[in-house]
């Protein structure tokens, strides 16, 4: 997964890549993640529960560190999408892979999110993921929401921008690349997703007929009878055998390469998010130096600082933002590639396990007969 990079543990007192999301709780509709981490002094560990709006203020915490030079540049870790109690059809498809089995995939998704940040060299900084990781103490979630509104009215001012073009070909270029991949990707999962609910329902469905094969046994002494209830019994044993197959292999596809495909296409839309960000900002220096070439006398001076401000700004995002782009690419091939081979090598030992279990089938039949 994109959480095996280089890590950075040098601002933290645990080990960022050994972040577990080990459990979760729940109460009512209330679910509280279970967080372990290992110190890094020592033995000993650090259990702390935490909400998804914790996740969501700390994710927006790091986001509004507006002091923190060109922090709009960084590609932030992407945080899932919130996993209510009985959710619906819409929220589980946004959910995706995620929506799937029990909570392991969520909690896999969480966990990710969380040392993706304590491995980035920025984000990692901030004294509120120290606290997030380590203390019991509540989170400031009332802050957060606050801040939340405040980027919702900015997005939809910046949504004008959207179609600007850059002043950078290696920026335009990288937009250009990342509307395509951010479709492709997202389609990908889809289609993937849509085989692993119909390998599950075919495991479903070979467990009915295993089950119905039990109903044409019948007692008594006829030898017949008795010949053919053998035969629905290993029957329904073959068709059980069949059912586990199937379900391992739709839990392979969800543990590797669905999770790997989810956390690229989450992935693609957070650099399209970045992306966006410096574009507005942009679009602001180019309308600070309007200003300023039409500014009286009076104001001259004031709007020439403005401009020289928002151009420092602006070369900050670009300048972090060329880094995070650099790193994303090869991140995101190294994640696949894991992926790829996570999802070959449990194939692999779920055929082989498969094929054993048939050839005892397969022998007890030729014994029957």
């Amino acid at each position: 997964m994109m959480e095996e990079v280089k890590e950075v543990t040098s601002f933290l007192s645990i080990h960022g890549q050994n972040i577990k999301v080990s459990e979760v709780m729940q109460d009512g509709d209330a679910l509280t993640f279970l967080i372990v981490s290992q110190k890094l002094s020592g033995t000993g560990e650090y259990h702390v529960g935490r909400t998804w709006d914790d996740f969501e203020w700390l994710q927006q915490h790091l986001f509004s560190r507006e002091d923190v030079p060109g922090i709009q540049g960084v590609i932030f870790p992407p945080l899932p999408a919130k996993a209510p109690v009985n959710a619906s059809a819409k929220v589980m498809k946004q959910l995706g892979f995620l929506a799937l089995e029990d909570w392991r995939p969520y909690c896999k998704a969480l966990e990710t999110f969380l040392r993706q940040v304590a491995a980035h060299s920025i984000l990692s900084k901030n004294k509120a993921v120290e606290g997030f990781l380590t203390s019991s103490e509540p989170t400031g979630r009332q802050k957060a929401r606050k801040n939340i509104f405040n980027r919702l009215s900015q997005a939809v001012d910046g949504m004008r921008k959207e179609g600007h073009k850059d002043v950078d070909e290696f920026f335009q270029t990288e937009r250009d690349h990342n509307l395509i991949l951010t479709g492709c990707t997202k389609t990908a999962a889809e289609k993937f997703l849509d085989v692993v609910l119909t390998e599950q329902k075919i495991a479903v469905a070979y467990g009915h007929f295993a089950a119905s094969l039990h109903l044409c046994v019948e007692a008594g002494e006829d030898p017949n009878k008795q010949a053919f209830s053998r035969v629905c019994v290993k029957l329904s044993e073959v068709f059980d055998s069949m059912k586990k197959n199937m379900a391992s292999v739709a839990e392979n596809n969800v543990s590797t390469l669905g999770l790997g495909l989810d956390l690229e296409s989450r992935y693609q839309e957070a650099e399209k998010e970045m992306l966006f960000r410096r574009i507005c900002k942009l679009v602001e220096v180019e309308n600070a130096r309007r200003n300023a070439e039409k500014a009286k006398p009076v104001k001259k001076t004031a709007m020439e600082e403005v401009k020289k401000a928002a151009e420092t700004e602006f070369e900050h995002i670009s300048e972090v933002a060329k880094l995070e782009i650099a790193r994303f690419e090869g991140a995101r091939v190294e994640m696949l590639q894991r992926a790829l081979v996570q999802w070959c090598e449990k194939q692999l030992l779920t055929a082989k396990e498969s094929a054993d279990r048939f050839n005892q089938h397969l022998q007890v039949f030729r014994g029957m007969a």
